[in-house]
């Protein structure tokens, strides 16, 4: 199928072809119809893309800090690679579209295959022939809405949204501060609603569009004095509320809001400005102030947009899907017109031409810009075939499954550094990472992990996807006949873990599990200063692990499996490494009382190595972000080891220290592929035997059980 993406490094939009995605659990598969260009966001977008380094930094001054985090961290080689990698992934634009049902997931009930629907949501609805949107996205059309008018629904959700939080009440006067597409169905709802309405803009144009459509009044800024339109719309008395769907470089809108409101008037922010507020007008004037967020409630809940999980209507009445619903069915009722805001209609071959348009590059006036799509059909995946005979001396064919921030700026880095091998194919959730990736290799992108097996040249199979679907591939891809290297955790739950030992022992295939931190040349290092010991190791870790907010799917105990089961495992690998010996007994203690961080991400867990060895782990989300992650501490046999931070090793023994130092943390993924593909030409045992894998991933489910009970947990 095709799709538009836009480069980030170089601001160039593009049609590219990518493999068409499959319905997801939660979710649907749509073809698209229409899908409408936001005017307004979507220049941002392109703006800011085509910017050059310094302004993208100016315009991003939050990004920038991470960044200087991440060099203070790790080394400003490590830093300046990530922002590569960051800035090298394109990026799919659309957020609103009208199309139909080809594919229902397995729990998306109230969709039938060819109804039709509208969608919603940047990274969901794309401009692309086919979309995959999650259930909570996605709504259906009424049959007196046209599939047009219904491709305003995600602009008509943030108008809606961005209305409600003024509460508008019959005879109540608001003026709309910027009149673009937006502000021009906001300006109609308010009306709807029963508002007397007095539309604000720069262009003349645009008020007389308004009053046209219902609005009592109109001002154009710089022309018309603003506040004598709303006092004569008033009475005298002001504005009850002021909704600003302006976007500027500056809070002039924000100013002018003020000076516009009467005493303890309502003023939603649904633009994109500066949040700069004149403290003297609005403190004076005792006014309430709101940002909008997009379309309602359960936007960017991950529990709600890709979980499927509904907030209740009687604590919750207008969420995101019920907006987008209220929507259209006051474009059927005629209470909204969205048919008359569209100025352009160009076919989907003519994309490029749409954002010429909306850009500038083309003097065009213009507010609903739609892009009409021919239909595309679905792919059907190929059965998984055996792998091809390969040369003795001809590379290994290696695939990715999952081309997400990790794989893209540290796995496939690394796989490029080792000889002998090749990028096969790449499959990801939605497709536009994995033909990035794999434009940039020589690779061919597939749609599925059986489209990818289908491939005999494929021998090998990297899986980098959510915590949660590792085991599942890697046993379907072990089954296959295909060598896996499985990035942490091997699994999230013992039945799974279970299951992939099982096909790992009887397919004769090698499993690798990205544990990395043991190939590490400070761990390496570290290991062989206690070469020749004849006791065990005290050894200890305090992980700085930063905090992770509770919607993300890494936190989550079904997708992620927590960060004790997707993150601890790393460290008593590391431990089991050192000891050269499994872990046979966990006890955990998580942090008590109630606030902002909880036991889950701050415990202090202890273990006890078959080889009599024992271990110290403090995982901590409260730590400063500005101090090192990782530090390590091992002493045994009058020598004690220390590893700051993966850029410092400290060797003390007699008295005398040795220091170590690098540029550039090396945490051991470059040696860890290396070994893995010297696993899978050779044929020779994994580097991490089956039975450590599994004891280091049933020491992360132990931690999970004793922090519960209180109890040692015995392996």
């Amino acid at each position: 199928m095709r799709q538009i993406s836009q480069n980030y490094k170089t601001g160039e939009l593009a049609i590219v072809e990518v493999a068409a995605p499959r319905a997801p659990h939660r979710g649907i598969l749509v073809e698209t119809r229409v899908s409408l260009i936001s005017a307004g966001t979507e220049r941002t977008l392109v703006d800011l893309a085509r910017k050059n380094l310094l302004a993208k930094a100016r315009a991003r001054p939050d990004l920038v800090k991470r960044v200087i985090e991440k060099a203070r961290r790790e080394g400003p080689l490590a830093a300046l690679d990530a922002v590569r990698a960051k800035l090298d992934l394109p990026i799919p634009l659309g957020y609103s579209l009208a199309g139909r049902v080809l594919e229902t997931g397995a729990d998306s009930p109230g969709f039938a295959r060819g109804e039709r629907v509208a969608c919603a949501g940047a990274g969901y609805a794309n401009h692309a022939e086919l979309n995959v949107v999650p259930r909570n996205m996605a709504v259906k059309i009424p049959d007196a809405v046209s599939d047009e008018e219904a491709a305003f629904v995600t602009v008509g959700a943030i108008a809606l949204h961005g209305v409600r939080l003024v509460e508008p009440s019959l005879g109540a006067v608001v003026a709309v501060i910027g009149l673009g597409l937006i502000g021009q169905i906001a300006a109609s709802l308010l009306s709807a609603h029963g508002c007397e309405v007095v539309g604000i803009d720069v262009d003349p144009e645009k008020v007389k569009r308004a009053i046209e459509r219902g609005a009592v009044a109109g001002a154009v800024v710089d022309r018309d004095d603003c506040a004598e339109a709303v006092r004569a719309a008033s009475q005298g008395r002001g504005a009850d509320a002021v909704v600003i769907t302006a976007s500027s470089d500056s809070n002039a809108p924000l100013v002018l809001a003020g000076e516009l409101a009467r005493d303890r008037a309502r003023v939603s922010v649904v633009g994109l400005l500066p949040l700069g507020v004149p403290r003297s007008t609005y403190y004076e004037k005792e006014l309430s102030l709101v940002v909008s967020r997009s379309y309602g409630p359960g936007r960017y809940d991950p529990a709600y947009e890709e979980g499927g999980q509904d907030y209740p209507i009687g604590y919750v009445r207008w969420t995101e899907a019920r907006n987008l619903d209220a929507v259209l069915l006051a474009i059927a009722r005629k209470r909204l017109d969205v048919a008359s805001l569209i100025t352009h209609r160009f076919p989907f071959e003519g994309a490029l031409d749409a954002y010429e348009v909306i850009t500038g590059a083309r003097h065009e006036p213009h507010l609903g810009v739609l892009l009409t799509y021919a239909g595309a059909p679905g792919a059907t995946a190929p059965s998984p075939t055996a792998v091809a005979p390969r040369g003795a001396d001809g590379p290994l064919g290696v695939s990715i499954l999952g081309t997400g921030a990790f794989a893209t700026s540290v796995l496939l880095p690394a796989l490029a550094q080792i000889d002998g091998t090749r990028l096969d194919a790449a499959v990801s959730r939605r497709g536009l990472s994995a033909r990035h990736v794999a434009t940039r290799a020589g690779a061919q992108v597939a749609a599925s992990l059986d489209e990818l097996l289908a491939r005999p040249s494929t021998e090998a199979v990297i899986i980098a996807t959510r915590h949660a679907l590792h085991a599942s591939q890697a046993a379907t891809a072990l089954a296959a006949g295909r060598d896996v290297f499985l990035e942490k955790p091997a699994a999230t739950n013992e039945a799974d873990l279970a299951k992939l030992l099982e096909v790992a022992a009887a397919s004769g295939r090698r499993l690798l599990v990205g544990f990395n931190r043991r190939f590490a040349p400070f761990a390496r290092q570290l290991k062989a200063a206690f070469d020749g010991r004849r006791s065990g190791l005290i050894m200890t870790a305090r992980i700085n692990a930063g905090f992770i907010p509770p919607g993300n799917w890494v936190v989550d105990p079904v997708e992620g499996g927590g960060r004790v089961v997707g993150e601890a495992c790393h460290f008593i690998d590391l431990f089991s490494y050192w000891a050269d010996a499994l872990p046979v007994r966990v006890s955990a203690h998580g942090l008590g009382g109630t606030g902002a961080y909880d036991g889950a991400d701050n415990l202090v867990v202890g273990l006890e190595f078959a080889d009599g060895s024992v271990a110290s782990l403090v995982y901590t989300s409260m730590g400063d972000p500005g101090l090192g992650k990782e530090l390590y501490e091992v002493i045994g046999q009058r020598t004690m080891a220390r590893i700051d931070d993966w850029r410092g090793l400290s060797i003390t023994r007699g008295g005398h220290t040795r220091l170590s130092r690098a540029l550039r943390a090396d945490k051991g993924h470059t040696e860890e592929l290396r070994q893995f593909v010297q696993m899978c030409r050779n044929g020779g045992p994994s580097p991490i035997p089956l039975a450590s894998i599994a004891a280091t991933t049933r020491a992360t489910f132990a931690i999970e059980q004793a922090r519960a009970s209180r109890a040692t947990i015995e392996l």
